[in-house]
């Protein structure tokens, strides 16, 4: 099983909605995903500071917010 990194950052609204998109697709779908708190890491919070919540493939793909169950879906297929 696939372990995706979602960026992401503490009271971030958008985000929140981004991990119930995972959860409701993982009904479906077993996936796994962990949360990285941009905030610990200047590096990422310059690379994704206004563009969280992300997405992270292992392979390199990121799909970004915003996103809907059909993005999702496509994503987690290729």
């Amino acid at each position: 099983m696939t372990t995706l990194t979602l960026y992401s950052t503490g009271a971030c609204h958008l985000c929140e909605r981004a991990m119930a998109l995972l959860d409701a697709a993982s009904v479906a779908t077993p996936l796994r995903y962990e949360v990285v708190d941009i905030a610990g890491s200047d590096e990422l919070f310059e690379r994704y500071g206004v563009h969280i919540p992300v997405l992270r493939h292992p392979d390199g793909r990121e799909l970004g917010w915003p996103f809907g169950p059909e993005e999702l879906a496509v994503f987690l297929q290729d």
